[in-house]
């Protein structure tokens, strides 16, 4: 038992180890692709502009869709389903209670607003008297 425990241990690790320059040889390549969308986007500036976002649009679905196939890239994935599940938990509020939140808010505003301009100028009234 505990040789199958060691052979597994020893196929997962090097797995991980190919995995791992793998990951590093699709990370170069999207770099690869980041600097010729850089570059191809200034050396084609006086083509049109729909050519170069459309062809910029490529590189990126391209050089994201390899970022994907790393294990950081398969863990951004999931992370981002994870949010997508929990924004679908959250209770947004309704319309009246945006409202109602809103207006409070405003009057709160201006009350500090009126309650600085008062400080403001009876320290500018103080100041002008005692300097003359």
């Amino acid at each position: 038992m505990n040789e199958k425990v060691g052979k597994a241990a020893k196929l997962k690790n090097q797995n991980s180890k190919d995995s791992g320059s793998l990951d590093l040889v699709l990370w170069v390549i999207v770099l690869l692709l980041v600097i010729a969308g850089v570059y191809g986007n200034s050396y084609f500036a006086a083509e049109s502009m729909l050519y170069r976002v459309l062809g910029l649009l490529v590189l990126a679905g391209v050089a994201g869709w390899l970022a994907a196939l790393t294990a950081k890239g398969k863990a951004f994935v999931a992370l981002c389903l994870e949010a997508k599940t929990e924004i679908r938990k959250v209770v947004w509020p309704t319309r009246t209670e945006t409202t109602q939140t809103t207006l409070i808010v405003v009057v709160v505003v201006m009350i500090v607003a009126l309650i600085l301009w008062a400080l403001d100028s009876l320290l500018s009234f103080v100041i002008t008297f005692i300097i003359g």
